[in-house]
């Protein structure tokens, strides 16, 4: 009978019931520290959290936990501080644990005062390293959808006006080709090609313009994305000038993508062509073909899945932070005036979502820039 009563005694007593309280969190970790920072007492959610057992810590300071330049600033000892002066003292920052790796911790410090005395403190620390990462997931996907739906806009609405454009050129190369078999002087003949040759231009961009906005009928067809390249390799190499060097790590036995050849290359000497400009000096373009398990940045599917991925980097000067997300609009552009129409990128874009896929960019100014272009695997 005495031993049946034992577990409900302990309940009864006010000392055993806080002893049966803080032992039995698991995802706090719940101690004392001395009015130096010295641990004093330890719960079985501190050796959860940081690794480390009781016999390990007592008696040492708690600075042990912050990271090696907050304690060399004093960030430990501002704490207690704080606590002291303002009755409490709560905040975010990076810890370590016993194994050497790094999470983020909610920080509660409280002092403990008897008679008016300072004795000690009591902290209350908890681990919110997947909560802040599911934060951030969450921010990057909401950006990400954001820019995709400021994409969409842009496409429709560029949609709607190259289409209009085109039809003006369609009218009037119609009109010039019936005016120059009419005219038969050759100063008239001459001015007539040239604005054919500018309106040729004009459809070209107007075509450019389609690809963004998913208007440009596409003719995909199965195809090897590394046999594609190599019959392009001197194409590419002659297109990116003497000064630069283009490397290929073509990738065998992939499997196929179901795309469009002709846009397909227009693509990757837009991209090649880029490399080039932003290194005036020379350099090395690399193209490289390969599988990624990656996701597109908007999809809704949970889980990242193998895609058949284009890659062109190169060692330039890379795009500003602040450019980055606007790279993909038509007739936006780094490039100085008159040595670019904008349209280069946004041809990539709209020929990569348009066959089922997404680009990627990456880039670090004055180190350079990645582009990888992802295609879903065709499947018969």
């Amino acid at each position: 009978m005495t031993q049946l009563q034992r577990p409900k005694d302990a309940l009864n007593d006010e000392s055993r019931q806080l002893a049966l309280l803080v032992n039995s969190v698991t995802d706090y970790a719940i101690y004392m520290l001395d009015k130096d920072g010295v641990i004093r007492t330890w719960n079985p959610g501190g050796q959860r959290i940081k690794g480390y057992s009781a016999a390990e810590v007592i008696g040492t300071n708690f600075s042990r936990f912050y990271l090696p330049e907050d304690a060399a600033a004093g960030v430990p000892q501002r704490n207690l501080r704080t606590a002291a002066l303002e009755g409490r003292c709560i905040g975010e920052g990076w810890r370590v644990r016993q194994d050497g790796t790094r999470f983020l911790a909610s920080v509660v410090i409280d002092p403990i005062w008897v008679d008016g005395e300072l004795i000690g403190y009591a902290k209350v620390t908890r681990d919110i390293t997947e909560r802040q990462e599911a934060q951030e997931r969450l921010q990057k996907v909401q950006h990400s959808l954001l820019q995709a739906q400021k994409m969409e806009a842009i496409g429709k609405l560029t949609l709607g006006l190259a289409h209009d454009f085109n039809n003006l050129l369609t009218i009037i190369v119609n009109c010039l080709d019936l005016i120059s078999l009419r005219v038969k002087d050759s100063a008239a003949s001459k001015l007539i090609e040239t604005a054919l040759r500018a309106a040729e231009r004009g459809a070209f961009l107007s075509r450019q313009l389609l690809t963004f906005g998913r208007g440009q009928k596409l003719s995909p067809e199965p195809l090897d994305l590394s046999r594609t390249l190599r019959d392009s390799q001197e194409l590419l190499q002659r297109s990116a000038g003497d000064q630069i060097s283009v490397v290929f790590d073509l990738h065998d036995d992939l499997p196929l993508v179901l795309v469009d050849k002709a846009q397909l290359e227009a693509a990757v000497l837009n991209l090649v062509c880029n490399s080039r400009d932003a290194m005036p000096n020379g350099g090395t373009i690399t193209v490289k073909t390969n599988v990624q398990v990656t996701q597109d940045p908007v999809s809704e599917a949970h889980q990242p899945l193998p895609h058949v991925c284009l890659t062109v980097e190169d060692d330039g000067e890379g795009i500003p932070a602040a450019h980055q997300a606007r790279v993909f609009e038509p007739f936006f552009t780094t490039k100085p005036v008159g040595r670019g129409s904008g349209l280069g990128l946004s041809q990539v874009f709209g020929f990569t979502t348009q066959s089922g896929g997404f680009p990627m960019l990456s880039s670090i100014s004055g180190e350079g820039t990645r582009i990888v272009l992802c295609f879903p695997a065709y499947e018969p």
